[in-house]
């Protein structure tokens, strides 16, 4: 690959990273309830996905999948229907952690009288945001959606020359994009919550923009049903 041609492509990869979607929103929202250090678990969850996305479509198996309509459709709405678990998920969260947040605000007393109440709360958004889970989240947010393989069969043969190996070409594309990704996800979309962050300091901040996350996932996954 000429330095001409991976120009081109680091260029292109950057594009496609910022372009606004479900992984920038799982990270934004990572970033916001864990901070952006540990907010790299999701990002690499991520790269997971994108990375499997890639090999299939490398590997040939994405022409396969792009000829068939119904593998692409049933794909199409598993996807639309986990982002919107992960949706109801955030709505969920929005109310635990602003519950948690709430009681930290308050004194000991009326924080001790609400101890077993909140303890659930407490335990479900810890285990919402463990690594392990946010890897599993990132991951399977880049696999939602089977118009990523259509995108990547358009996308990767512009930067192949067929007349050369292409193992190494296709390689060289991976390894790209994926390293921009983590560049994009880490270095500008983790660090953008911290900007919403100024909004959820408090409880009902946290609540509010929790919410708004879950609402953006859940709309997400109803483009993905009607957008062909």
């Amino acid at each position: 690959m000429s330095p001409a041609v991976w120009g081109a492509l680091l260029a292109a990869s950057i594009m496609v990273s910022l372009t606004p979607g479900a992984g920038a929103i799982s990270t934004m929202t990572n970033a916001l309830n864990v901070g952006w250090r540990r907010s790299i678990w999701g990002v690499l969850g991520q790269q997971i996905g994108l990375l499997i996305l890639l090999v299939i479509v490398a590997c040939g198996l994405g022409a396969l999948l792009a000829h068939a309509p119904g593998v692409t459709t049933a794909i199409r709405y598993a996807g639309a229907a986990y982002l919107g678990y992960l949706g109801v998920r955030q709505l969920l969260l929005a109310r635990a952690v602003g519950r948690v947040a709430q009681d930290e605000d308050t004194d000991t007393g009326a924080a001790a009288e609400n101890q077993a109440a909140d303890s659930g709360d407490a335990a479900g958004v810890s285990r919402y945001l463990r690594p392990g889970a946010m890897v599993m989240r990132g991951t399977w947010v880049n696999l939602s959606n089977p118009k990523a393989i259509i995108f990547f069969l358009a996308f990767m043969p512009q930067f192949i020359d067929a007349s050369k190996p292409v193992v190494l070409q296709y390689a060289a594309v991976i390894v790209t994009m994926i390293v921009v990704d983590i560049c994009v996800m880490w270095g500008f979309f983790a660090p953008a919550a911290r900007a919403v962050g100024r909004f959820a300091r408090n409880a009902h901040g946290q609540r509010v923009m929790n919410a708004v996350f879950g609402v953006l996932y859940l709309a997400v996954g109803v483009l993905l049903i009607f957008l062909h």
